[in-house]
């Protein structure tokens, strides 16, 4: 039977929820993310804004790092500056983490979005031992690539073509860093905290 893993942050409740907490007009767009870390500055989750207020407000964590532009939350009596990064008050033990699954994004992200041929902006993936002549679709053996790229190297090794990989790919790393980087867009003031990053 498998448990699920405790959540550290609660209910996804409204600011509005909170005692008169209610957002500023001109302030955090609907669907803003923040980034939550453990209280050993791990990253843990992503959040919404409107939860990331109810932390803090009830004490369950701190704003690291603010938002840029002045963001924040109002109420007749207290201004909350909008989080982009957070801290839990308290430890929160994370089980083990499984292999990261593959996908087309999460390889994207991992490359920057760079053409690892070429150096170009990549629009897709490319199995660097093709798949015909029994290259395995893992991370590995899979690296962002530009269409040009992609097209011209077809089912061929990149030694048959004297090209040479920036980096060699590899499977990110299974700690919460290296997970999300994958699993959403990093916004770039969490960058600093994503020490888990995969290369």
């Amino acid at each position: 039977m498998k448990h699920r893993q405790p959540d550290p942050i609660g209910a996804d409740l409204d600011p509005g929820e909170a005692p008169g907490i209610a957002r500023h007009p001109s302030a955090v767009p609907k669907g803003s993310r923040v980034l939550l870390l453990n209280a050993t500055f791990e990253p843990l989750a992503v959040v919404t804004a409107k939860r990331a207020i109810v932390l803090m407000l009830t004490g369950k964590a701190e704003c690291v790092e603010e938002t840029l532009g002045g963001a924040a939350f109002h109420s007749e009596s207290l201004t909350i500056p909008a989080p982009s990064v957070m801290r839990l008050s308290r430890y929160v033990r994370v089980p083990y983490r499984h292999a990261v699954p593959m996908t087309r994004a999460g390889v994207l992200r991992r490359d920057g979005r760079r053409c690892a041929y070429c150096g170009k902006r990549a629009d897709t993936i490319d199995h660097v031992v093709p798949r015909s002549r029994g290259g395995t679709h893992t991370w590995d053996n899979c690296v962002a690539a530009c269409r040009a790229c992609n097209s011209r190297k077809a089912d061929r090794l990149i030694e048959e073509l004297g090209w040479m990989l920036a980096v060699t790919p590899r499977a990110p790393d299974r700690s919460a860093g290296g997970i999300l980087v994958l699993a959403v867009e990093p916004l770039p003031a969490w960058e600093p905290w994503l020490g888990a990053r995969a290369a």
